[in-house]
C-alpha cells in the first residue's frame, strides 16, 4: 500500500496564516507601545507640577520615603491623583467600548445613556437642597444619579417587553440627557450655591483627590471591568444581529443588561469621582478599534491601556499651561481630542 502524498497548502490558506501572523504581530506591538505610553505617563504625572521633582526624587519617595517636602508631595498628593487618572481613564475608555458595541454604533459615547445628565443633576439637586459642598458630599449622590439614568434608559427601551434594541437604547438616552439637562438648567439658575459647584465639577478635574477618593470607587470600577470582560464574547455575537447573535449562542437580553450594567458602574463611578471628562470614552474606544480591528476581546484590553494615557497626559498638561494656575483635564481632553477624533473619523477606512 502506497502512503498518501502529503497535503499541499492552498494559496488562500497561505494567504490567511500570513494576515494571522501579521495580525499577531500588529497587536503584540500595539500593546507594547500603550505599555509605554502608560509608564511614560505615569511618570510625567508624579513629577510633574507646580514644584517639579526630578524622577530620581520620585523613585526614592516611593522606594524609600524619608519624610522629606518631595516625599510628602509625590506619596500625599501625586501617587493617589495619578492612580486616580489611570483609574478614570480606563473606566471611561471601556464604558465607551461596551457602549459602541451594544448600540453597534463605532461613534457611539457613554453619555448617549444619559449618564453624565443623570450625575449633574444629582449634584445640583444635593447641592441646592441641602446647601452642603464638597466632593466627599456629593460623590454617592453623582454616582446615583448616573445610575438611576442607566436604569431609566433601559426600562425606556425594554417598553412593552420588547428587546432593547440599539435604537430604543440611543433614543431613551437622548430622552433622559434632554430632560435632566433641562432640569439641571433650572436648578443652576435659582440657586447661586449650586452654579458655583456645578461649574467647577462639571469641568472635569482631578485636583485635590485624595486616597479616599480612589478607594471609594475602586470597587466599582473592578466591578464594571469584570462585568464588561465577561460580556465582550457575547457583544461579538450581537454584532451581526440579535437574532443571528441569539443562533450563535448569545443571550441578548442578558447581554444588553450586562453591558448597560458595567456602562453604569464605569462610567457612574468616574464621573462622580472626577467629573464628566469628554472624549475618552468616544475617540479611544474608536482608535483601538482602527488599531486592533473590531474584536471586542482585542478593543476593550487596548483601550485600558490608551485611556489612561490620554487622561494622565492631559492632567499633565493642565498643570504645565497657565503659569500659576491648573486647567481641568476636562477641558483639555475636549481641546487635544477634538481634532485628533475629527482626523480619525476622516480616515479613509475605520473598522467596524
Amino acid at each position: 500500500m502506497t502512503a498518501a502524498p502529503p497535503r499541499v497548502e492552498s494559496r488562500v490558506e497561505a494567504d490567511a496564516r500570513t494576515r494571522a501572523r501579521h495580525r499577531r504581530r500588529r497587536r503584540a506591538l500595539v500593546v507594547l507601545a500603550g505599555l509605554a505610553l502608560l509608564a511614560v505617563g505615569v511618570a510625567a504625572s508624579l513629577s510633574v507640577g507646580s514644584r517639579p521633582v526630578p524622577l530620581d526624587e520620585v523613585w526614592r519617595a516611593l522606594a524609600d520615603p524619608d519624610g522629606s517636602v518631595a516625599g510628602s508631595v509625590v506619596r500625599g498628593q501625586r501617587l493617589p491623583r495619578t492612580l486616580l487618572a489611570i483609574e478614570v481613564g480606563a473606566a471611561l475608555g471601556v464604558a465607551g467600548a461596551v457602549m459602541q458595541a451594544l448600540t453597534r454604533n463605532p461613534l457611539a459615547d457613554p453619555g448617549i445613556l444619559g449618564v453624565n445628565a443623570g450625575a449633574s443633576l444629582a449634584v445640583v439637586a444635593a447641592v441646592a437642597l441641602s446647601g452642603f459642598v464638597g466632593i466627599w458630599f456629593y460623590l454617592w449622590f453623582a454616582f446615583a444619579g448616573a445610575a438611576f439614568a442607566a436604569v431609566a434608559v433601559y426600562l425606556l427601551g425594554t417598553v412593552a417587553g420588547a428587546f432593547a434594541t440599539p435604537a430604543r437604547l440611543a433614543l431613551g438616552g437622548v430622552a433622559v440627557s434632554a430632560a435632566a439637562g433641562s432640569l439641571v438648567q433650572t436648578v443652576i439658575l435659582t440657586d447661586q450655591r449650586a452654579f458655583n459647584e456645578f461649574r467647577f465639577w462639571a469641568a472635569g478635574s482631578l485636583e485635590g483627590r485624595r486616597w479616599g477618593i480612589l478607594l471609594a470607587v475602586t470597587p466599582f470600577v473592578v466591578v464594571g471591568l469584570l462585568l464588561a470582560a465577561a460580556v465582550a464574547p457575547a457583544l461579538n455575537a450581537l454584532a451581526l444581529g440579535a437574532e443571528a447573535g441569539a443562533a450563535l449562542g448569545a443571550r441578548p437580553r442578558l447581554t444588553a443588561a450586562g453591558a448597560m450594567a458595567a456602562v453604569t458602574l464605569l462610567c457612574g463611578a468616574a464621573t462622580a469621582a472626577a467629573g464628566p471628562i469628554g472624549f475618552v470614552g468616544l475617540g479611544v474606544p474608536l482608535l483601538a478599534r482602527a488599531l486592533v480591528g473590531p474584536d471586542q476581546r482585542w478593543i476593550g484590553p487596548v483601550t485600558l491601556l490608551y485611556a489612561p494615557v490620554l487622561v494622565l497626559l492631559a492632567d499633565v498638561a493642565g498643570r504645565r499651561l497657565v503659569p500659576g494656575a491648573e486647567v481641568q483635564v476636562g477641558i483639555v481632553t475636549a481641546v487635544v481630542g477634538g481634532p485628533v477624533f475629527v482626523a480619525i473619523v476622516r480616515r479613509r477606512r475605520v473598522a467596524t
